[in-house]
């Protein structure tokens, strides 16, 4: 599959949102597309496990010329004491043969099992997609959030430099005014200098979470883009967490594709001890030929024969061979099953973890909103201090410095929420709705 250039997506604006991004990134993920072709793939897996269920018909056509044309022996009846073998040459020189024949199953397990078995594989391979489609969808709103992280903070660090010019600006008035010491504008002026380098790692870290959006999404690493939208905390509902671990084994994607997974290895089970079994087929021949030494053939020299039959067919030995495919079938079976109950408990323990960190994050943000309100408050109190000759450079630096890291440790808190929630989704095997009706409508194209 062939990447969707970026321009055709993007358009001019170049401008994402969230459901943009993740649009893109199921048009040109190829892990995706390779799972939608082990899709297709299953599909035809089911028309051909159906086809050894139809009847088969095949055409034979045959034409032979002899150069040498062989011989029996007979005694020579003219001559009966002399015991001479006289060769006699049998046949044509010309000969033209066409047969037509048919086959239909009427009793064999395994190709009946098969067709269930390649059904079931097909769900597996559809279940495998959808753990595809859940797993992009989960990267991606990763990145683009990562995106609106670094950008809050590179904002916050802007603001934060602007308070310090700002606050820098009044020093330097009330210095020239001698209302203040040398070491305080001294001080305003390091303040300045030592947040300069906090924008500068802010900057660099949005350059890098654009450049992991632009892999996660599939564009060249040179596509100019500008993300849209706010990292804002909402909350998901409590019944959503309160069964999150119950849901978790109904409804996420690998495991619903492993468990198909188990049901066709059993039914590879069952189709392989099939083959103690008879199998039952009705056959018919037609055959139209014709036989003469000069080539001048016409449809007067052909003649007709018809057949038809049963057979019958039953393995009574092959060297243990049969044994040997239940055995390993059955064993794989088993190992499927270990590893359904392996898959379970990693879920389960997954969604507890989500839930952990979505709680832990949930905690921060309401206690990071009361601080940014205090520091908030902390800093007008430390500047009008200040201004008015109560306090100190020292005051205002300090609650500067508090209420950024505040403010820069909600949005984080945010942010790790976020993913939390991203997480559990995925653990869930959600997918958008616009991700459904979009995989519909390219079904239907």
């Amino acid at each position: 599959m062939s990447a969707v250039p970026a321009a055709s997506l993007l358009g001019q604006a170049e401008k994402l949102t969230l459901e943009r991004a993740i649009t893109i990134a199921i048009e040109n993920n190829p892990n995706l597309e390779a799972s939608r072709l082990e899709v297709n793939r299953a599909s035809a897996r089911v028309r051909e496990a159906w086809g050894t269920a139809l009847p088969r018909i095949d055409l034979n056509a045959n034409y032979t010329r002899a150069l040498k044309k062989p011989v029996f022996f007979l005694p020579d009846f003219t001559n009966p004491d002399s015991d001479e073998i006289i060769p006699i040459e049998i046949g044509a020189t010309h000969s033209v043969d066409m047969i037509v024949s048919g086959e239909q199953v009427l009793f064999d397990a395994a190709v009946f099992i098969g067709v269930g078995a390649a059904q079931t594989y097909a769900k597996a391979s559809r279940e495998g997609f959808r753990a595809s489609q859940v797993d992009v969808v989960t990267n991606t709103r990763n990145a683009f959030y990562g995106v609106l992280v670094a950008k809050e903070v590179v904002a916050l660090m802007r603001e934060n430099i602007q308070y310090s010019q700002e606050n820098l600006k009044n020093v330097r008035i009330l210095f020239e005014q001698g209302l203040v010491s040398e070491y305080d504008r001294l001080r305003a002026e390091v303040t300045v200098e030592n947040i300069r380098p906090e924008l500068i790692n802010a900057e660099n870290a949005y350059l890098v979470a654009i450049n992991n959006l632009k892999n996660a999404i599939g564009i060249p690493y040179d596509t100019e883009i500008e993300v849209e939208g706010r990292l804002e905390y909402n909350p998901v509902p409590d019944s959503l967490v309160a069964k999150a671990q119950e849901v978790v084994l109904r409804s996420n994607a690998s495991l619903s594709a492993l468990k198909l997974q188990a049901q066709v290895n059993d039914a590879i089970t069952s189709a392989q001890r099939s083959y103690y079994l008879p199998r039952l087929s009705a056959f018919g021949n037609y055959t139209y030929q014709a036989q003469k030494n000069a080539f001048t053939l016409s449809t007067n020299d052909f003649i007709t024969s018809a057949i038809v039959g049963l057979n019958l067919r039953f393995n009574i030995f092959e060297g243990f061979q049969t044994s040997a495919r239940v055995e390993q079938a059955e064993l794989e079976y088993r190992k499927t099953q270990e590893q359904i109950s392996s898959l379970e408990l990693a879920l389960q323990t997954a969604a507890e973890t989500a839930i952990l960190e979505m709680n832990k994050a949930r905690q921060r943000i309401e206690s990071q909103g009361r601080t940014v309100e205090q520091a908030e408050r902390g800093y007008k109190i430390a500047t009008t201090r200040y201004s008015s000759g109560q306090g100190t450079q020292l005051e205002v630096n300090d609650a500067q410095l508090a209420l950024a890291t505040a403010k820069v440790n909600r949005i984080e808190a945010i942010f790790e929420y976020t993913i939390a929630i991203n997480e559990l989704e995925r653990l869930l095997g959600q997918l958008p709705q616009f991700v459904v009706e979009l995989e519909e409508q390219r079904k239907s194209n």
